[in-house]
Protein backbone atom coordinates (compact mmCIF):
# COMPACT_ATOMS: atom_id res chain seq x y z
CA UNK A 1 0.00 0.00 0.00
CA UNK A 2 1.18 3.15 -1.18
CA UNK A 3 0.84 5.94 1.85
CA UNK A 4 -1.41 9.43 1.21
CA UNK A 5 -1.57 12.55 2.92
CA UNK A 6 -5.26 12.95 3.91
CA UNK A 7 -7.07 16.61 4.52
CA UNK A 8 -9.40 17.03 7.10
CA UNK A 9 -11.80 19.86 5.74
CA UNK A 10 -13.34 20.47 9.82
CA UNK A 11 -9.68 21.65 10.97
CA UNK A 12 -8.60 23.02 8.23
CA UNK A 13 -8.78 26.40 8.06
CA UNK A 14 -7.46 27.60 4.37
CA UNK A 15 -4.59 29.48 5.24
CA UNK A 16 -2.63 27.64 2.48
CA UNK A 17 0.40 27.42 4.74
CA UNK A 18 0.99 23.64 3.52
CA UNK A 19 1.13 25.57 0.14
CA UNK A 20 4.50 27.33 1.64
CA UNK A 21 6.14 24.44 3.69
CA UNK A 22 5.89 22.52 0.24
CA UNK A 23 7.17 25.19 -1.80
CA UNK A 24 10.00 25.79 0.93
CA UNK A 25 10.18 22.39 1.45
CA UNK A 26 11.93 21.57 -2.26
CA UNK A 27 13.67 24.57 -2.39
CA UNK A 28 16.15 23.38 -0.09
CA UNK A 29 16.06 26.39 2.26
CA UNK A 30 14.41 28.03 5.32
CA UNK A 31 11.81 30.12 4.25
CA UNK A 32 13.65 33.72 5.13
CA UNK A 33 16.89 32.78 3.46
CA UNK A 34 14.39 32.38 -0.10
CA UNK A 35 14.34 34.89 -2.14
CA UNK A 36 10.59 35.19 -3.69
CA UNK A 37 12.33 36.35 -7.50
CA UNK A 38 14.94 33.38 -7.40
CA UNK A 39 12.23 30.71 -7.68
CA UNK A 40 8.44 30.04 -9.15
CA UNK A 41 5.95 29.33 -6.25
CA UNK A 42 5.03 25.92 -7.02
CA UNK A 43 3.54 23.79 -4.78
CA UNK A 44 2.94 20.01 -5.36
CA UNK A 45 -0.74 20.61 -3.56
CA UNK A 46 -3.06 23.00 -3.92
CA UNK A 47 -5.81 24.51 -1.61
CA UNK A 48 -9.55 24.25 -2.33
CA UNK A 49 -11.76 26.73 -0.50
CA UNK A 50 -15.25 27.11 -0.58
CA UNK A 51 -17.60 28.75 1.78
CA UNK A 52 -18.14 25.99 4.62
CA UNK A 53 -15.03 24.50 3.94
CA UNK A 54 -11.70 24.47 2.50
CA UNK A 55 -9.12 21.35 1.99
CA UNK A 56 -5.55 20.49 0.71
CA UNK A 57 -5.79 18.48 -2.91
CA UNK A 58 -3.14 16.19 -3.86
CA UNK A 59 -2.04 13.22 -4.95
CA UNK A 60 -3.22 9.61 -3.35
CA UNK A 61 -0.44 7.40 -4.38
CA UNK A 62 -2.49 4.73 -6.09
CA UNK A 63 -1.75 1.61 -5.72
CA UNK A 64 -2.53 1.34 -9.91
CA UNK A 65 -2.09 5.18 -10.32
CA UNK A 66 -3.88 5.73 -13.94
CA UNK A 67 -1.22 8.59 -14.50
CA UNK A 68 1.53 6.39 -14.63
CA UNK A 69 -0.16 4.09 -17.04
CA UNK A 70 -0.72 6.29 -20.04
CA UNK A 71 3.14 8.18 -19.53
CA UNK A 72 4.73 7.64 -22.71
CA UNK A 73 7.63 8.14 -21.98
CA UNK A 74 8.03 6.34 -18.35
CA UNK A 75 8.04 9.35 -16.78
CA UNK A 76 6.27 8.26 -13.93
CA UNK A 77 7.49 5.24 -11.08
CA UNK A 78 6.52 4.07 -7.50
CA UNK A 79 8.83 4.39 -5.40
CA UNK A 80 8.89 4.42 -1.57
CA UNK A 81 5.67 3.93 -1.12
CA UNK A 82 5.06 6.47 -3.37
CA UNK A 83 4.22 7.56 -6.96
CA UNK A 84 7.37 9.90 -8.42
CA UNK A 85 7.17 11.85 -11.51
CA UNK A 86 10.80 12.18 -13.05
CA UNK A 87 10.78 15.71 -14.10
CA UNK A 88 13.79 14.91 -16.80
CA UNK A 89 11.53 12.34 -18.60
CA UNK A 90 8.45 14.28 -18.44
CA UNK A 91 7.66 15.47 -21.99
CA UNK A 92 4.48 17.33 -20.98
CA UNK A 93 2.39 15.89 -22.66
CA UNK A 94 -0.67 16.65 -20.07
CA UNK A 95 -2.00 12.82 -20.87
CA UNK A 96 -1.06 11.99 -16.88
CA UNK A 97 -2.77 15.41 -15.57
CA UNK A 98 -5.76 14.55 -17.33
CA UNK A 99 -6.11 10.51 -15.85
CA UNK A 100 -5.58 12.19 -12.55
CA UNK A 101 -8.95 11.48 -10.65
CA UNK A 102 -8.45 13.75 -7.87
CA UNK A 103 -6.78 16.71 -10.30
CA UNK A 104 -3.41 16.46 -8.15
CA UNK A 105 -1.60 17.12 -11.37
CA UNK A 106 -0.49 20.33 -12.48
CA UNK A 107 1.63 21.29 -15.23
CA UNK A 108 4.70 23.98 -14.23
CA UNK A 109 7.34 25.92 -16.25
CA UNK A 110 11.11 24.77 -15.39
CA UNK A 111 13.15 27.69 -15.24
CA UNK A 112 16.76 26.99 -17.33
CA UNK A 113 15.03 24.46 -19.43
CA UNK A 114 13.97 25.51 -22.84
CA UNK A 115 12.27 23.40 -25.48
CA UNK A 116 13.12 23.55 -29.42
CA UNK A 117 10.33 26.55 -29.76
CA UNK A 118 12.34 28.87 -27.05
CA UNK A 119 9.71 29.21 -24.47
CA UNK A 120 10.17 27.59 -21.52
CA UNK A 121 9.73 23.55 -20.92
CA UNK A 122 6.65 22.35 -18.83
CA UNK A 123 6.88 19.25 -16.81
CA UNK A 124 3.89 17.81 -14.84
CA UNK A 125 4.22 18.60 -10.75
CA UNK A 126 2.45 16.65 -7.68
CA UNK A 127 3.04 15.81 -4.26
CA UNK A 128 5.87 13.23 -4.28
CA UNK A 129 5.44 13.08 0.24
CA UNK A 130 8.85 14.84 0.38
CA UNK A 131 10.37 11.56 0.12
CA UNK A 132 13.51 13.66 -0.05
CA UNK A 133 13.18 14.10 3.23
CA UNK A 134 13.71 12.33 7.05
CA UNK A 135 10.96 14.21 8.88
CA UNK A 136 7.84 13.14 6.27
CA UNK A 137 5.27 15.61 4.08
CA UNK A 138 6.33 19.32 4.75
CA UNK A 139 2.92 20.05 4.21
CA UNK A 140 2.20 18.28 7.74
CA UNK A 141 4.70 20.01 9.47
CA UNK A 142 3.63 23.60 8.68
CA UNK A 143 -0.19 22.99 9.44
CA UNK A 144 -1.10 25.39 12.25
CA UNK A 145 -4.48 23.30 12.45
CA UNK A 146 -3.12 19.41 12.27
CA UNK A 147 -5.07 18.69 9.73
CA UNK A 148 -3.31 16.40 7.51
CA UNK A 149 -2.15 12.95 8.42
CA UNK A 150 -0.30 10.49 6.79
CA UNK A 151 -2.22 7.59 5.99
CA UNK A 152 -0.47 4.22 5.77
CA UNK A 153 -1.68 0.89 6.27
CA UNK A 154 -1.88 0.99 10.47
CA UNK A 155 -3.31 4.41 10.16
CA UNK A 156 -6.28 3.28 7.65
CA UNK A 157 -6.90 -0.29 9.55
CA UNK A 158 -6.91 2.39 12.84
CA UNK A 159 -9.54 4.73 10.61
CA UNK A 160 -11.80 2.05 9.86
CA UNK A 161 -12.02 0.35 13.19
CA UNK A 162 -12.47 3.67 14.67
CA UNK A 163 -15.48 4.08 12.14
CA UNK A 164 -16.64 0.67 13.20
CA UNK A 165 -16.78 1.68 16.41
CA UNK A 166 -18.54 4.32 15.90
CA UNK A 167 -21.07 3.01 13.85
CA UNK A 168 -21.79 0.29 16.12
CA UNK A 169 -22.62 2.61 19.08
CA UNK A 170 -25.35 4.82 16.71
CA UNK A 171 -27.17 0.93 17.20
Amino acid sequence: MNYFVKGNPDLCIGCRTCMIGCVVAHEGKRIFEVDPDSYDFNPRLHVVRTVRLSVPVQCKHCENPACMAVCPVGAISQKDHCVIIDQDKCMGCKSCMDACPFGAINMTERKGHVQADGTLKKTANKCDLCNHREDGPACMAACPTHALICVDRNKLEQLSAEKRRRTALMF
